[in-house]
């Protein structure tokens, strides 16, 4: 039991998540910075408003903090931006190079190519 336990938590895959959260939570507070003292601001500038948390609504008389769900959009938005234009695309690039090469690679291994066995290239059979 103990032995299995240890085997998992070892494994590379449990490894690498740990140290993916710790990333994450690093990138999450650079983010969080990002979006609270950088570029709120400048929205901000544009639309009047100094902070959008200040934003609220009463509805008879409770307080609906729209303002603070802005700051969540706009934090949200500028992660999924990040995720996508610096990890999702490069690695679509990088995958796309991989096939690319490892296609060629087997064609030429193969030696076929688009053409099909030729005189030259034809499997070798037993008389």
């Amino acid at each position: 039991m103990i032995k299995g336990f240890r085997d998992f938590i070892l494994r590379g895959n449990v490894i690498d998540l740990a140290v993916a959260v710790i990333i994450g939570a690093a990138f999450s507070a650079i983010t969080k910075s990002l979006v609270e003292d950088i570029i709120t601001p400048l929205i901000a500038a544009v639309a009047g408003k100094p902070d959008f948390s200040a934003l609220v609504l009463n509805l008879n008389g409770t307080p609906i903090k729209y303002g603070n769900f802005l700051n969540a959009v706009i934090y949200f938005l500028i992660i999924a931006l990040v995720i996508y234009f610096f990890l999702v695309l490069p690695v679509q690039k990088l995958l796309a190079r991989a096939h690319a090469l490892l296609g060629a690679a087997h064609d030429s291994w193969s030696g076929r190519g688009d053409h099909g066995p030729t005189e030259t290239n034809r499997p070798l059979t037993n008389p």
